[in-house]
């Protein structure tokens, strides 16, 4: 599992990696006690450009973030039969979407899963503050909390993409923190590990069953399927294609290179 999140502000009363700090807790205990399943460290700037606007936010981008994410799993597939992604920031959806897409074409298990509550505000309202003051009290600056645009984020959309946040929303709020507490956040935070739980059950059943891909680890592929035998034949040329990855004794992954060329 790879939790995802951001650097951006969120208003003037929760840290920047609010979303990185809620990917990563959501994570570590939905895994907590799990064989089988292990935990990266978070990738802590994503895609923030709607917030370039507001001092302090970093943002690599979509385009950036979604060349981390194919690389990140080409690497993770020669040691893990599938990487699951635990995304907590919209912003990253889009690069998400790209990276996991080019991973299956390759034949690689890329699976994501977003944060995601009924009726919850889009940012840095009442839900994103009920949890990190479950998560992290001494964090949360309540007493400069204060609603920002209320509409809702289908609404507000087109004007977010084209101008950015702090021309819809001055202080960055996208919601009303007001009533937000330690208790709901706690149960907010429950509901999203039981929902992050059962994507993860579901793959964990379905581990067995994983297609193999060429090229996968020994010891996967002897679980999985027969491994096919004899070395690859590069179709071009008539010989043994380069089976070196650019994480093994550095000679690039000839499937790979194709892929970024194009």
């Amino acid at each position: 599992m790879v939790p995802l999140g951001s650097l951006e502000q969120h208003g003037p009363h929760l840290p920047m990696d609010t979303d990185t700090r809620i990917a990563a807790a959501v994570a570590s205990m939905a895994c907590a006690g799990r064989a089988g399943v292990g935990l990266a460290p978070p990738v802590a700037i994503g895609a923030s450009g709607e917030h370039a606007d507001f001092p302090g936010t970093l943002s690599i981008g979509t385009a950036a973030l979604s060349m981390l994410l194919t690389e990140l799993g080409r690497h993770a597939s020669l040691h893990w039969p599938a990487m699951l992604l635990v995304n907590a920031h919209g912003g990253n959806v889009t690069a998400i979407g790209e990276a996991v897409g080019q991973l299956r074409a390759e034949g690689r298990q890329c699976h994501v899963w977003h944060a995601g509550l009924p009726d919850s505000d889009p940012h840095a309202g009442r839900t994103e503050t009920s949890v990190m003051l479950a998560l992290a009290p001494a964090d949360v600056r309540l007493a400069a909390a204060a609603p920002g645009e209320v509409r809702p984020l289908a609404e507000l959309m087109p004007a977010l993409l084209a101008r950015g946040v702090r021309e819809v929303s001055p202080n960055g709020v996208l919601g009303d923190p007001s009533g937000a507490s330690a208790a709901e956040g706690t149960e907010l935070l429950g509901a999203l590990v039981a929902g992050l739980n059962q994507t993860l059950d579901r793959l964990l059943a379905d581990r067995g069953r994983l297609p193999c891909r060429r090229g996968a680890p020994r010891r996967h592929a002897r679980r999985r399927c027969r491994r096919r035998r004899g070395p690859r034949q590069d179709p071009r040329r008539g010989r043994r294609a380069d089976p070196g990855g650019g994480h093994r004794g550095g000679r690039r992954d000839q499937r790979a290179l194709r892929v970024e060329r194009a």
